[in-house]
């Protein structure tokens, strides 16, 4: 992050946030001065919509969400109970109650397997993503910062960034991976590392930083060392000028500071009302309170990176999983089914619930994609001790908004085990995103178009959906 130090006495984080800087996170010189030299295509190439990866990582059950099968023989039929949606002979687990009856809104995808039966951040950073962040891919066309504001194009979002008093779940792989484009491209990580938070210090008196704009300057100037290259160098008065703005309060700071929302709305986000005061800690997941920190943070995540994107954000990943809640095999390590989805299911369905209901009313709805998925799905049969185990032929996903088509696409076996009809892989997937933040036809045409995005635009799209 960035610290400003005034001898050996750094601001902590709230008091950088306090005064606008970036208390979450800070851009270094280099990467702004790369971006410039970098710029993105933009102009007709960007639809000028944003994508939120909600990452459900352990992989979540088909059969006890999107999908249920209660026809099925016992030990395959869902073990929860089902709730009838919006949408008629359509039904969901019992614990997406909320989501039910927003169903119409949404588009539901019971033919898609991602081909991946292990932990990992597949699709987001995968075989099918050219090893690379999907949101490198946007930030590689869009520039790696917004021009005019400084805001970040891809973000990845941990629970630490809206919550305190949480652990740090880790990601199974490199959520920052750039593939062929280099680190500049890398997503902006609030409360955490990686390329763009390295540390620069600015050693000034606290009444020169807020006083003396040019001193400020100076010190950004001496953190030049970093450029590769003297073509840079045009850009440089620029940019610290919009660094300048950046550190004493612009909308990167105002966009990751919660403070800044409506109250009532973010009370409305809150998903802690669902931690328990058991915190499930019959599994060591709830011992190590895996659950109880999902709860207090994925509905205010889910409300930042709604944020982000109305500041600018082109694409927002939200790994809100705790190295695996969603894996759910009863084994003394993970809650059983039933257990498991009243501990996940329910603060998942609340947060996403809510966000719809903000963004219909906001209008958004055509500007903001939202997609929830996990690394996989679940077993068709039920173990022995009421878990289900990893499955690669069929994984729930659940999309809304961006201007789709809402509407249940595909079909499953009667054993929700695989594809029934329209067999769909993140190929379609990454290709519908490709295509809902940019105009392919356009996007062809763009000089230097990098191998990977052309081979991923031109893809087949999920059908239906655009």
């Amino acid at each position: 992050m960035l610290d400003v130090f005034d001898g050996n006495q750094p601001f902590d984080r709230r008091q950088l946030l306090s005064i606008g800087g970036l208390g979450l996170g800070g851009l270094t010189l280099n990467s702004l001065l790369a971006s410039h030299a970098n710029a993105g295509a933009g102009g007709s190439v960007m639809t000028g919509k944003s994508v939120i990866f909600l990452f459900q990582q352990g992989g979540p059950s088909q059969f006890e969400t999107i999908d249920p099968k209660t026809e099925a023989p016992s030990g395959i039929r869902t073990v929860t109970d089902v709730v009838q949606t919006s949408l008629p002979g359509v039904n969901f687990g019992s614990t997406m109650e909320r989501l039910a009856p927003l169903a119409d809104k949404l588009s539901v995808v019971r033919s898609y397997q991602t081909n991946n039966g292990g932990h990992n951040i597949q699709p987001i950073v995968g075989k099918d993503s050219r090893e690379t962040n999907i949101g490198s891919h946007y930030a590689r066309i869009a520039g790696a910062t917004r021009r005019e504001t400084g805001m970040p194009t891809n973000m990845v979002l941990y629970p630490a960034s809206v919550c305190d008093d949480v652990g740090r779940p880790r990601a199974r792989g490199n959520l920052a991976a750039t593939g062929p484009y280099g680190d500049v491209y890398a997503p902006f990580v609030p409360g955490a590392g990686g390329q763009l938070q390295k540390n620069m210090r600015l050693n000034l008196p606290h009444e020169r930083f807020f006083n003396d704009r040019r001193a400020v300057l100076r010190q950004l100037d001496g953190l030049n060392s970093q450029l590769g290259s003297s073509s840079r160098y045009e850009a440089i008065d620029e940019l610290q000028e919009q660094a300048f703005q950046l550190l004493l309060g612009g909308g990167v700071a105002d966009a990751l500071d919660l403070s800044k929302e409506d109250p009532r709305l973010v009370e409305r986000y809150d998903t802690g009302r669902f931690v328990k005061s058991h915190n499930w800690n019959r599994a060591k997941r709830g011992q190590r309170d895996y659950y109880t920190d999902n709860a207090k943070s994925v509905g205010k995540l889910l409300l930042l990176a709604r944020r982000l994107c109305e500041a600018g954000c082109g694409f927002v990943t939200i790994h809100a999983g705790y190295d695996g809640v969603w894996d759910m095999h009863a084994d003394g390590n993970n809650l059983n089914m039933v257990d498991g989805m009243e501990a996940v299911g329910r603060t998942y369905d609340h947060a996403v619930a809510t966000f719809i209901e903000d963004v219909e009313e906001r209008g958004l709805s055509d500007d903001i994609l939202l997609i929830c998925s996990g690394e996989m799905g679940r077993t068709p049969r039920v173990n022995r001790n009421g878990g289900r185990d990893h499955w690669s032929r069929l994984a729930p996903l659940l999309m809304y908004g961006g201007g789709i088509n809402p509407g249940v696409v595909g079909q499953s076996t009667r054993d929700g085990g695989e594809p029934l009809s329209d067999n769909l892989t993140p190929k379609h997937l990454i290709s519908t995103i490709m295509r809902t933040v940019f105009d392919v036809a356009e996007l062809r045409l763009v000089r230097g178009l990098p191998n990977e995005l052309a081979e991923l635009s031109q893809a087949d799209p999920i059908p239906g959906l655009l």
